[in-house]
C-alpha cells in the first residue's frame, strides 16, 4: 500500500470554483483519493476550531483542574477530533474511488443447428466426428479466452449440444442477438459455423453487425450438386369457402435429372384429386404448376402433394408435403346501401373486399327490400333521414357504419345542426390512442398527409360513450371536433365517419405507395370492428387454427360467472384428440383471471379438442380443431453456400476454414495483435458524509468523553 499526502488544487471543466485533492490511497488496483469543492487551506480552519473549542471547554473550565493530567489531555484530544471533523464535513469533502477491471478477449463460437447440416453423405461425421472436433477447439480457446458458445437455427441458443434438429436457419437474427448482448464488450473474434443455407429472416451478408471484430466462418455442408427432385413450395390461400373452389400452385424443382419424368400427384385421404406428368428437360429445371380444388367439407381439411421418386435421386424425403386449408361455411355479407352513385362506394367496396372473409353487396336506398338478418354490417351512404333504410336499420339492432352527414333519427353518437347548408375542409388528426383496435404506424403517418374532406358546418355535440379517431384540422386548427367517431353501445354498435371524399384518401395512398394496402387496412379494420358480433357465453376457448410443426400448441382460455365477470377459481380441463382418436388430456394452468395451456409440440396432422369446466352446478363445453403443418423448409435445398460465408468472412476481416482445419483457427486468433486483454477504469464521487462508519467514530468517541467526565463528576 502507497499513501501518499497531496496538497494541489485543480481547476474543473464545468464549474468556476476550484476542487483540492488532500489525500490519496492506492492498493493493488482500487484508488482512493479525498477532495473537497474549497481551498486546501480551509482545512487548517476546521483544525484551529477544534483546537479553540477544546482549549475553551478544558483549560478555561476550573472544574476541571482535579482531572489527571493524561485524563485531561485524552478528553481534550477526543473533542478536538470531533469538532475537527464535523468542522471538515461541513466542506462537503468528496471519496473519488477508481476501479481499474481487466477483461480477457471473447471469443464468441455460433454452430448452425438446424436440419441441412445433416442433409448430406457425411451426416455420421458432423453428428460425431466434427462435434468432437468443435470441442476440443472451444477448449484450448478457453485458455487464453472467454468463450461463449451458442447454436442457431429457427432461434438462438446458449446451449452447447449440438443435434442439428431445428427446422429453419436465420443467421441474421444470431447477429442481432449478439449485437444486443456485446455491444462494447471485448469481443475477439466471432466463429459461425454453417453451411450458409438460411431461410428465414434477411440476408446476413447484408445485416448491420456492429460489433467491431472480425468474423472467422467454418464451411459445412456439401457443395456437390445431386440428382434431386422436389416440392420446393406450395402455394395456397389459408381458408376456403364451402362450395367453392381455391387455387393451389406447387413449384417444383430438379437437378440433374434433365431427360427424366415425374408425375405430381395431390390427394386428400385415399382419393386422388388432381396428377399431372412433368417432362424434366434441363439439369437446373424449375416450373410452377397450378391447379383449383373444390372446398366440399366445412372444417380443417389436410392434403398431400406427391411428386415419383426418380431413379439416382439423392433425397426422397422432400418429395412429399402435406398442406391444410380450413373451411368454413361462408362469408360474412355486408350491405352497402348509398343514397346516390358516388367515387365512395367503390372505393368502400374495393376496400371491404380486400378481405376475403366478407363480401359486399351494393344497393340504392330507394329500391332497398332485402331481410336486413343475412347481414353482418350495413353501411350507409349519405342516406336520408326519411329512407325507409334509416328506419330498417335502426330498429334490426345489426351494427351500422354511417358516412355523411349523421341524421338525427340514428342514435351514432354525434349530433351535427343541419340547419346550414355550410362545410368545412376538414383534414384528419389521428387520435393518440384508441382503444378500440390497433392502427399501425404507417397508417398514423399516412393520416398526416390524406387530403381534405367536405365537413357539415356547424357545433358538434358528441356523446361521452364515443370512442374518437379522427379529429377534425380547420386550416391549421386541430379542433376537438369528431371527424371519425364508434359508439359500442350495447344495443347496437355504429361508426361514423362525418364527410365527404373518402375516395381521395384511397387516390393518395395509391400515388404515395402503389397500392392501397393503407386505406384498405383503415376500412377493414373499421368493419371487422363493427360486425365482429359480440360472444356473450360463459366459457370460451382461444387458439390459432394452424400451426408449424417446431411450434408451442398454446390456448387461451376464459370463464365468466353470472354477473359476466372473470373467474379463475374451476379447473378448465382439455383433451387434444389426433387422427387415431387417441385422447391427450391437460390441465389449464391460472394467469391473473384467465386460463392458459401450453401443450408443447405435436406432430404433423389434424388435431380436435374438447374443453369443459364447471362452474358451480353448471357444465360448459368447448369444442374445435386445428393442424399441425411439417416444416420442410431445410429439405428445399441442402447444397451448401460457400460463397456467402467466405463473403461474410471477407466482410469483416476475418477468413473462412474447413472442418478438417479446425487447428488453424487457434493459431490464426493467436497472432492476431488487436485481440488481447484490456483494462476499464471506473470512477465514482461518494459524500463522505454518507459514511456510516464515519458517524459511528463521531458518536464513539463523544460517548467515551462523556463516560470519562461522568466518572470523574464533571457533569
Amino acid at each position: 500500500m502507497i499513501i501518499c499526502v497531496i496538497s494541489r488544487t485543480c481547476y474543473t471543466k464545468d464549474y468556476s470554483d476550484f476542487c483540492s485533492s488532500i489525500l490519496m490511497i492506492t492498493k493493488s488496483d482500487l484508488l482512493f483519493s479525498l477532495t473537497i469543492n474549497y481551498p486546501v487551506w480551509f482545512v487548517l480552519f476546521c483544525f484551529l476550531c477544534g483546537a479553540v473549542y477544546s482549549s475553551v471547554l478544558y483549560y478555561k473550565d476550573k472544574r476541571l483542574s482535579e482531572f489527571p493530567q493524561w485524563l485531561l489531555y485524552t478528553t481534550s484530544l477526543s473533542r478536538f477530533i470531533v469538532v475537527s471533523l464535523i468542522a471538515f464535513l461541513l466542506l462537503s469533502p468528496l471519496i473519488k474511488t477508481v476501479t481499474k477491471t481487466t477483461e480477457k478477449p471473447v471469443i464468441i463460437v455460433a454452430q448452425d443447428n438446424s436440419e441441412s447440416i445433416i442433409r448430406n453423405k457425411d451426416s455420421a461425421f458432423y453428428k460425431k466426428d466434427y462435434v468432437e472436433k468443435l470441442n476440443k477447439l472451444i477448449a484450448n480457446l478457453g485458455d487464453r479466452y472467454e468463450v461463449k458458445t451458442y447454436s442457431f437455427g429457427d432461434k438462438v441458443s446458449n446451449e452447447s449440444s449440438f443435434t442439428f434438429n431445428e427446422k429453419q436457419t436465420d443467421i441474421s437474427s444470431l447477429f442481432d442477438e449478439l449485437e444486443t448482448r456485446y455491444s462494447g464488450r471485448n469481443v475477439g473474434a466471432v466463429i459461425i459455423a454453417s453451411d450458409g443455407l438460411y431461410n428465414k429472416g434477411s440476408n446476413p451478408e447484408y445485416s448491420q453487425f456492429d460489433i467491431k471484430s472480425p468474423v472467422y466462418t467454418i464451411a459445412l455442408g456439401d457443395t456437390t450438386i445431386k440428382k434431386d427432385a422436389v416440392i420446393a413450395k406450395i402455394e395456397h390461400n389459408r381458408f376456403a369457402y364451402l362450395g367453392n373452389k381455391f387455387p393451389v400452385q406447387i413449384i417444383v424443382n430438379a437437378r440433374q435429372l434433365k431427360g427424366n419424368s415425374t408425375t405430381l400427384s395431390v390427394s386428400k385421404k385415399e382419393e386422388t384429386l388432381f396428377t399431372q406428368k412433368i417432362d424434366v428437360n434441363n439439369n437446373t429445371f424449375n416450373t410452377s404448376v397450378t391447379l383449383l380444388l373444390d372446398a366440399k367439407e366445412t372444417g380443417i381439411q389436410r392434403y398431400h402433394v406427391k411428386l415419383a421418386v426418380l431413379p439416382g435421386e439423392s433425397n426422397a424425403s422432400n418429395n412429399e408435403q402435406d398442406f391444410f386449408i380450413d373451411v368454413r361455411d361462408g362469408r360474412e355479407k355486408i350491405a352497402l346501401i348509398a343514397n346516390a352513385p358516388h367515387p365512395d362506394i367503390a372505393a368502400l367496396k374495393d376496400a371491404v373486399e380486400s378481405n376475403q372473409n366478407y363480401e359486399v353487396e351494393t344497393y340504392m336506398a330507394d329500391n332497398f327490400n332485402q331481410p336486413l338478418k343475412k347481414y353482418s354490417l350495413v353501411i350507409l351512404h349519405q342516406v336520408n333521414a326519411s329512407s325507409k333504410a334509416i328506419t330498417d336499420v335502426k330498429n334490426s339492432g345489426i351494427p351500422v357504419f354511417y358516412i355523411g352527414n349523421p341524421p338525427a333519427t340514428l342514435p351514432l353518437g354525434v349530433n351535427v345542426p343541419s340547419s346550414s347548408n355550410k362545410t368545412n375542409d376538414a383534414e384528419a388528426v389521428m387520435t393518440k390512442s384508441f382503444p378500440l383496435f390497433t392502427i399501425s404506424d404507417e397508417l398514423r403517418n399516412f393520416m398526416r398527409n390524406v387530403p381534405a374532406v367536405q365537413c357539415p358546418f356547424g357545433n358538434y355535440k358528441s356523446s361521452t360513450s364515443s370512442n374518437v379517431l379522427l379529429y377534425q384540422k380547420i386550416g391549421i386548427v386541430e379542433t376537438q371536433t369528431a371527424l371519425m367517431t364508434f359508439n359500442p353501445n350495447s344495443d347496437q354498435k355504429t361508426g361514423l365517419f362525418i364527410g365527404d371524399g373518402l375516395w381521395k384518401w384511397r387516390l393518395r395512398d395509391y400515388a404515395e405507395h402503389t397500392n392501397h394496402n393503407l386505406f384498405n387496412e383503415l376500412i377493414t379494420k373499421t368493419v371487422q370492428y363493427l360486425s365482429t358480433k359480440v360472444d356473450k357465453s360463459f366459457f370460451r376457448v382461444l387458439h390459432k387454427n394452424d400451426f408449424y410443426e417446431n411450434d408451442m400448441i398454446e390456448f387461451d382460455a376464459e370463464v365468466y360467472n353470472a354477473s359476466y365477470e372473470l373467474i379463475n377459481e374451476p379447473e378448465v380441463e382439455l383433451n387434444i384428440i389426433n387422427s387415431d382418436n387417441k385422447k391427450f388430456p391437460f390441465t389449464f394452468s391460472k394467469t391473473s383471471n384467465a386460463y392458459h395451456l401450453n401443450a408443447g409440440i405435436l406432430p404433423v396432422g389434424q388435431y380436435k379438442y374438447e374443453a369443459k369446466v364447471k362452474v358451480g352446478d353448471k357444465q360448459y363445453s368447448e369444442r374445435g380443431e386445428f393442424s399441425v403443418s411439417a416444416l420442410q423448409i431445410e429439405n428445399v435445398n441442402t447444397i451448401a453456400d460457400h460463397r456467402l460465408l467466405y463473403n461474410l468472412a471477407k466482410k469483416h476481416g476475418g477468413s473462412m476454414v474447413y472442418p478438417n482445419e479446425l487447428e488453424k483457427l487457434n493459431d490464426i486468433l493467436e497472432k492476431r495483435d488487436d485481440i488481447k486483454t484490456v483494462s476499464y477504469s471506473e470512477k465514482k464521487l461518494t459524500d463522505l458524509i454518507n459514511l456510516k462508519w464515519l458517524f459511528a467514530a463521531i458518536l464513539g468517541l463523544l460517548t467515551l468523553e462523556w463516560f470519562i467526565r461522568k466518572q470523574n463528576g464533571a457533569y
